[in-house]
């Protein structure tokens, strides 16, 4: 019999670390510190099973069937409020409503890159955003944003767009300065790129007002006496699934109205529509403040499991790793004094010890950058923080060991 069709050939470029994330789970005990997951214990879900049953009763041909594919006219009008202000000027015009932010990321894939264009990305990268986006064979450009030395406009010469996340970045949790924005947008019209705002963790902000976003600064270039609707070089990425919960699966892209009609296009071909019963549950989450009401407790409860997770790096691993203490998001960044300790080498060792967290080579196209790891601290507990860093010294000490 004939062998069946090899598959496609993208797949040979994933890494072993990404699969043994999904056998983790298997492992008796295991404090996964590893993804970028939130804490159930936020979500309002009494609320939301009130404004689930309401929107099919109230709206059952709209919940319950298919709808258009840029999304409901209702909630791109109430994402377009909700982001406008008196330098950016949006209409429904300017809004895509996708399912989830991650098919974002897949759709601006599709309608960008052609096999070795080029990405700029903010380095590290988001490892969903390398996924997304390694079955088009693009070419890599790191941007290391904290580099004091960095030309930006160099850096997004000849790139189709350029990837950030300013706002707590992940895998790092930086916070991005204004005058980097600033220079980033600059690079961004001197070059022609497109510029990329990934902003998932804005609403995680735990210490200091945030800088304006890229898409505001952009905006501010506009003609004020120019009302028609943004037609900037950003194009911004926001989801509802670190701001209210994740299984709504309801994000959205706010760009210039071509770069809308690409997507659009795009999605016709991914998923016909994104679903009507949580897209109407979404508008009545946003026009109702749940989300502010909900911000404040997760807000008091990450603030305190950061610092938890920071105490207790400085008790256990300061003799061999170093870290940044976010001002927002979810994650703590750590990175070896010694930059010839692998974490990938690390993290096996680490699932023995029952400890699972994401090595920084998942976070470089290249695979090449291993002497960091990313911490989650938003899903667990400060008792079990301290112990899966109990852990995690326990595996270092058997990686250094003489």
């Amino acid at each position: 019999m004939t062998s069946p069709a090899a598959f496609a050939g993208w797949l040979d470029d994933t890494n072993d670390i990404t699969k043994a994330f999904l056998a983790a789970g298997q492992i008796p005990g295991l404090i996964n510190i590893a993804g970028g997951l939130p804490d159930p214990q936020v979500y309002p879900a009494a609320q939301i099973a009130e404004i689930a049953q309401r929107a099919v009763r109230d709206y059952p041909a709209e919940t319950l069937g298919y709808g258009p594919l840029e999304g409901l006219p209702d909630l791109r009008s109430a994402i377009a409020e909700r982001f406008s202000s008196d330098d950016l000027h949006l209409g429904p015009e300017n809004v895509l409503v996708t399912t989830s932010g991650m098919q974002a990321l897949d759709l601006l894939g599709k309608v960008l890159l052609d096999e070795g264009d080029v990405i700029a990305g903010q380095f590290p990268t988001y490892l969903g955003a390398l996924d997304a986006w390694r079955p088009r064979k693009p070419t890599f450009r790191a941007m290391p944003l904290q580099s004091n030395d960095l030309d930006f406009t160099e850096a997004m010469q000849g790139a189709k767009f350029a990837y950030t996340v300013p706002n707590f970045s992940n895998p790092t949790g930086r916070l991005v300065p204004e005058s980097t924005r600033r220079a980033l947008v600059d690079a961004a019209r001197t070059t022609g790129a497109w510029l990329v705002e990934d902003d998932p963790y804005g609403g995680l902000n735990y210490d200091s007002p945030l800088p304006p976003r890229l898409i505001d600064i952009s905006a501010q270039s506009q003609p004020q006496a120019d009302r028609a609707p943004y037609a900037g070089p950003v194009v911004y990425l926001g989801t509802l699934s670190k701001l209210i919960v994740p299984g709504l699966r309801i994000g959205w892209v706010i760009a210039a109205p071509a770069m809308i009609d690409a997507l659009t296009l795009a999605k016709q071909g991914s998923d016909m529509c994104t679903s009507g019963l949580t897209q109407r549950m979404a508008c009545e989450i946003l026009n109702a403040g749940l989300i502010e009401a909900v911000n404040p407790v997760m807000l008091d409860l990450y603030r305190r499991r950061r610092d938890a997770l920071c105490d207790a790096l400085d008790r256990h691993l300061s003799t061999w790793f170093e870290w940044e203490h976010p001002e927002g998001g979810m994650f703590v960044w750590v990175t070896a004094r010694d930059r010839a300790l692998d974490t990938d080498a690390l993290f096996k060792i680490g699932l023995e010890e029952r400890v699972c967290f994401s090595p920084s080579s998942v976070f470089d196209a290249t695979g090449v950058f291993r002497h960091g790891l990313r911490l989650n601290f938003t899903l667990n507990d400060e008792t079990a923080l301290e112990e899966a860093v109990r852990r995690l010294a326990l595996a270092t000490q058997r990686l250094v060991k003489p």
